[in-house]
């Protein structure tokens, strides 16, 4: 296959799945951003983490049973998004793109919260295929996992109770010849690591994707 129709098809097939079913900076935590503690770092407003920017109303509570998502942890959304499984596309194309499109840096993808409908975007939750103690080194493995991220920064916060580390990079769409700001949240459940990345994008924000993702990490209870 052409490498530009492999691109383009990827590119699509992405948009169908997901729709439808380094410096080392330590910076900060603050209103708004999962809650302060001893060891999580200060609070700054501005790129990369924004923490200028408040969570979202609480709607609805998933990752327990019956939630549409089942996983080691729960965390609150807001209203006007929905959370869904994900599930990798059947068939000869689904063999070989589905594991591209739902495996990054050791950890599989196996939930989505839809908010398109508040202007939101997605928000994704991953979890490590291996057991770690660890979430910094399962968040440097995911974010190295795209090979077109740059400027990864890395800092300590609290989500909920939980010790947690964040990360944001940049990552480039060669396709589109555009660059997003990504970010992740990690948080140790049990004997994985769960993860909550959202991206900024065509049709979504800073400010239309990061209070969801605030409102999540700042509402984390780990059940596993």
């Amino acid at each position: 296959m052409h490498p530009r129709t492999h691109a383009t098809l990827l590119a699509a097939l992405t948009l169908c799945l997901l729709a439808g079913c380094a410096e080392d900076k330590e910076q900060p935590a603050a209103d708004g951003s999962p809650s302060p503690s001893t060891t999580a770092s200060p609070a700054v407003p501005g790129p990369p983490w924004h923490d200028e920017i408040a969570p979202a109303p609480a709607g609805t509570t998933v990752g327990g049973k019956g939630s549409g998502c089942e996983l080691p942890l729960t965390f609150s959304i807001g209203p006007d998004r929905t959370a869904k499984p994900i599930k990798v596309p059947e068939g000869e194309l689904g063999e070989l793109l589905g594991e591209e499109l739902t495996k990054r840096g050791g950890a599989t993808v196996r939930c989505e919260v839809d908010g398109r409908a508040a202007g939101a975007g997605f928000l994704r939750v991953w979890l490590t295929d291996q057991p770690t103690t660890d979430p910094r080194p399962a968040l440097e493995a995911f974010v190295a996992g795209d090979e077109k991220a740059s400027d990864p920064r890395y800092r300590t916060v609290r989500a909920g109770g939980a010790d947690a580390v964040e990360a944001s990079w940049i990552s480039t769409n060669e396709l589109l010849e555009e660059e997003h700001r990504q970010w992740a949240l990690a948080v140790r459940a049990g004997d994985r690591a769960v993860l909550l990345t959202v991206s900024e994008g065509l049709v979504a924000e800073v400010g239309d994707v990061l209070p969801g993702y605030r409102l999540a990490g700042r509402t984390v209870a780990v059940t596993g």
